[in-house]
């Protein structure tokens, strides 16, 4: 790493920033020089992510609370992000993501719904509103980072709707890091295992004590594990890294 930073004068849009990977995630690309465009529906959470990034970059950081599964409120935002900045973002990573779990036979059509509504349609909707922006503006080196799941790999028992959707990220990165990458912007996505997070502290603990043991390294991810590999794919370490889908799992194979 050099002392500027892996990431030094980017600009990053980062979804689901509120909490959990998203906010490991504006740490982490602060810390290494990136200008963060945090993005939530959650803006309380998102006043709190902002303080921890001036702990470690002054400035430069802003929020736009989001309803990401809405299509004119994803265009306002990228009018906003880029009022706000005077610049487009080059690197762009989608967490923002919701469980509905249920068994199949149990579970409603809103609940299904809306799970894909923001974890696969949100997913498309600000990867194409940054890949236009990207276009328009010839960047040289744009990177966009989709973060599905291993379930969306190998299916788990109540996550039917999010295991399709997380599933529907990855094939939609595989296919958007093809039609892209002509135009300087890689598309990788990274699969997470059980990460400590807001959204694993729904799952009750005998369960969570029964998954550790499954994971060869015998323990949760943290958000921290996901967001190195984030970086890593957003920075130019990666440059020749298109299509990707990165296991983040310690081992875990369900």
């Amino acid at each position: 790493m050099t002392s500027a930073g892996l990431l030094s004068g980017r600009l990053a849009l980062v979804t689901g920033a509120a909490s959990g990977i998203g906010r490991s995630v504006c740490e982490v690309f602060a810390r290494e020089g990136a200008r963060v465009a945090a993005v939530d529906v959650q803006a309380p959470g998102l006043q709190e992510t902002l303080k921890l990034l001036k702990s470690a970059t002054p400035g430069n950081h802003y929020a736009f609370p989001t309803d990401i599964s809405l299509p004119q409120s994803v265009a306002e935002m990228m009018d906003q992000v880029s009022k706000q900045f005077q610049d487009v973002p080059t690197v762009a990573v989608n967490c923002a993501g919701i469980t509905r779990d249920n068994l199949l036979i149990r579970s409603t059509d809103e609940d299904f719904d809306k799970v894909i509504d923001v974890n696969l349609k949100g997913t498309y909707l600000v990867m194409k509103a940054v890949a236009q922006m990207m276009m328009t503006k010839h960047v040289e080196c744009g990177s966009i980072v989709n973060i599905a799941s291993i379930v969306g790999q190998y299916g788990n028992i109540g996550q039917c709707n999010y295991s399709a959707s997380k599933a529907g990220v990855e094939g939609l990165s595989k296919s958007a890091a093809k039609e892209l990458s002509r135009f300087n912007i890689r598309v990788n996505s990274v699969l997470p295992g059980f990460i400590a997070t807001p959204m694993t502290e729904k799952v009750p603990e005998k369960i969570l004590q029964q998954v550790t043991k499954l994971i060869p390294m015998q323990r949760l991810g943290t958000p921290e594990d996901i967001a190195e590999v984030c970086l890593f794919l957003a920075s130019k370490r990666s440059g020749y890294v298109n299509g990707a889908s990165i296991e983040v799992s310690g081992g875990l194979r369900m």
